[in-house]
């Protein structure tokens, strides 16, 4: 009887400590956020060189963790951004790319296919909670939609802001200084499938978005989560809540900006309060460079050549930043990333396989993270619909077909000799050297010749309208 009750007592004693090391290796698998804005071009932080726009939080950010100067979105326009974003596959692949129309608009017919796989459905099979919250421009109709792409949960504007305008809208530049009346803009606010405000008050999207964040983080800090935190905005037209009008030293877009920055800071602090930051990981980056057409309401590439819709290096190179602290080696990173490297990423993370049934462009990051390695991408295809504009391998980047894009820069070429730019020493694309890099432009072009033999013609998801 001795022995037993002993041996009761100790399996009794066992037992907070059993569960206690259960949750300990389930908490081991970090939580994973993704910041990410629409159309902030790379110039666009203060710690990516802007004079004017103050973002002290994802400053921060920057300085403890690591900052990436040479990061590629997957596209330079919204809907196959995302998809590359999501998928790690450049959009071609899903047919999330179109030469008839480059992005998804409130009459199209398609969206994401079913059988693509996002970073949401990676996750779950880890035993995450997902949450897609603000813009998501990757199918409207109800099979399109984030509930039907791994995401428990979704609450945002299911495409771009700009949508759905009314007839009697004024143009642009009747009120490009100005703050203007949301109903201009019928767009639909959704929770899940239900819309649940039309049009959206998007003086206070930004501050609800945040608002949105931080009750997920709340509700699931005790278990792993993956959050996607898609801003609508600095997307025109530009809104911003009273709190934040003429906050900035840069107008109505440095506003924005400031808005998002002070969002990003209460995210980090709901973390830090609920003492979970070192076991998560915050992605920031953008979709794609800033919409120069709209003057002082489209940001700055900085030094970078041009802006959205161009496969030019303001079009395509954003910001990036990765925090993770007791974790991530800060440092700033010059090595080449991609939004495309985050899927492969996160699934290394998380524990989770790479399907093998399907090509994955991205390449997985965390060597560089840790400190331990350089980064293995040492390539990037720039993509303008389904057609291949130009492409980079090290620090040589050529482009075969030149266009400018809303009405600015150059007329489409397709260029007999390719233009080549040594970007390490000129990222402004100004200085053309392939008389002096022939080898380079060979070396790219057969880079791309064995790209292509791997493309497989598939639907094109965005051409299909009512």
């Amino acid at each position: 009887m001795k022995i037993f009750i002993t041996v009761l007592i100790a399996l009794l004693g066992l037992y907070p400590f059993s569960t206690s090391l259960a949750q300990s290796t389930e908490k081991s698998k970090p939580n994973i956020i993704i910041i990410f804005t629409d159309d902030q071009g790379y110039g666009d932080l203060s710690s990516f060189g802007s004079p004017n726009i103050r973002t002290p939080h994802l400053d921060k950010m920057a300085t403890e963790g690591q900052k990436w100067t040479n990061f590629y979105s997957a596209a330079s326009v919204c809907t196959p951004s995302r998809a590359g974003l999501l998928t790690g596959r450049y959009p071609v692949r899903s047919g999330m790319a179109s030469d008839v129309t480059r992005v998804l608009f409130p009459d199209s017919k398609g969206g994401l296919p079913d059988r693509e796989i996002t970073i949401a459905e990676q996750v779950k099979k880890a035993g995450y909670q997902t949450a897609m919250i603000g813009k998501w421009h990757l199918g409207h109709r109800e099979q399109y939609l984030p509930t039907n792409h791994g995401f428990d949960t979704y609450y945002g504007i299911p495409y771009s802001n700009d949508m759905d305008a009314t007839a009697d809208k004024p143009s642009y530049w009747e009120y490009a200084d100005e703050h203007i009346p949301i109903e201009y803009y019928n767009v639909p606010l959704m929770r899940n499938i239900e819309i649940i405000e039309r049009p959206a008050d998007q003086n206070t999207i930004t501050r609800r978005y945040t608002q949105e964040s931080i009750s997920f983080i709340e509700e699931n800090h005790d278990q792993p989560f993956f959050l996607f935190l898609a801003h609508s905005l600095p997307h025109i037209p530009l809104f911003v809540s009273e709190e934040f009008t003429g906050h900035s030293d840069a107008g109505l877009y440095g506003d924005v900006i400031e808005e998002i920055d002070h969002g990003v800071g209460q995210i980090i602090k709901k973390l830090k309060e609920l003492e979970i930051e070192e076991q998560t990981l915050v992605i920031f980056t953008s979709d794609n460079g800033p919409w120069l057409v709209f003057r002082t309401h489209g940001g700055s590439a900085g030094q970078l050549r041009a802006g959205k819709g161009m496969t030019w290096e303001g079009g395509m190179r954003v910001p990036a930043i990765f925090w993770w602290p007791g974790t991530i080696k800060p440092e700033i990173v010059t090595d080449i990333g991609s939004s495309l490297d985050i899927f492969p990423t996160i699934s290394h993370l998380v524990g989770g396989d790479l399907p093998d049934d399907r090509i994955i462009d991205g390449f997985n990051l965390t060597p560089v993270l840790m400190g331990e390695d350089d980064s293995p991408r040492n390539e990037m295809l720039f993509y303008r619909g389904a057609t291949l504009y130009a492409a980079r391998k090290d620090n040589f980047k050529a482009h075969f077909i030149i266009e400018g894009a809303y009405g600015q820069f150059e007329e489409k070429q397709v260029l007999e000799t390719p233009l080549l730019f040594d970007l390490s020493e000129d990222p402004g694309e100004k200085y053309d050297v392939t008389d002096q890099h022939p080898e380079m432009l060979e070396e790219i072009r057969e880079m791309v010749e064995k790209h292509k033999e791997n493309l497989v013609e598939v639907k094109d998801q965005l051409a299909e309208r009512e």
